[in-house]
């Protein structure tokens, strides 16, 4: 979830509601990789912007990890990341880059739906599991959700893509409207994605808000 787009008291509300959803994600996560050996982890699609609680949230939460690092397509200044490299995940990445920056765990979170069409969420996925040592987590909000808590607008989410981006362009939420910018995901869009890889395992989790999955957590592990 992207915070740029909350706003004072409203966003101190929001981000309240983020970080508890955050929190359950980050003890899904732990819990799975509790008997595992993780001693580095990459981040990818860090914001710089440290400005809530919320925010890169659940690298920082992760549990007996020693080295974090960091790919994004903003230039990150936090000390947290021991080295970061400025790249879009969806670009080709060289074999030297692959090689500094591959971990043993790489977790994106809130990041696939704003990466553009399903081909670059493919691409994007496929980046991911290149640089995976060991195990990988990708989150996203549930496009079935009833309220896209970037538009904070319920429902129209739900219409066919192509209308819900005109409705949203004919309100003035341009930047929205854009596929590169929003492109939520249901769970067959995700089973989709993921049935172009064979060389791994995954699970999909899931956590609520109000009794209705409102964000899913896929964790998957590389098969050697």
């Amino acid at each position: 979830m992207n915070n740029s787009i909350y706003s004072n008291k409203h966003n101190n509300f929001l981000d309240k509601i983020v970080i508890k959803k955050r929190h359950e994600m980050s003890e899904i996560i732990n819990k799975y990789i509790s008997n595992q050996s993780i001693e580095h982890a990459l981040d990818i699609g860090t914001t710089d912007d440290d400005g809530f609680e919320s925010s890169n949230y659940l690298i920082k939460n992760l549990r007996n990890i020693k080295i974090y690092r960091s790919i994004s397509d903003q230039k990150i200044n936090s000390k947290f990341f021991s080295k970061t490299l400025t790249k879009s995940i969806t670009d080709n990445f060289s074999h030297e880059e692959i090689e500094n920056y591959s971990s043993d765990l790489v977790i994106s979170n809130a990041t696939i739906e704003h990466v553009g069409d399903k081909n670059s969420q493919i691409k994007m996925t496929e980046n991911i599991i290149k640089l995976s040592k060991k195990i990988f987590v990708i989150t996203t909000p549930n496009r079935f959700y009833p309220f896209d808590f970037h538009t904070k607008i319920p429902l129209i989410h739900w219409l066919p893509k192509k209308i819900h981006r005109k409705i949203l362009k004919i309100i003035g939420l341009e930047y929205f409207s854009k596929i590169e910018n929003l492109n939520l995901l249901s769970k067959n869009d995700i089973l989709e994605i993921f049935s172009n890889f064979k060389n791994i395992k995954y699970k999909i989790f899931h956590i609520k808000l109000a009794l209705i999955k409102s964000n899913f957590i896929i964790i998957g592990e590389i098969i050697k």
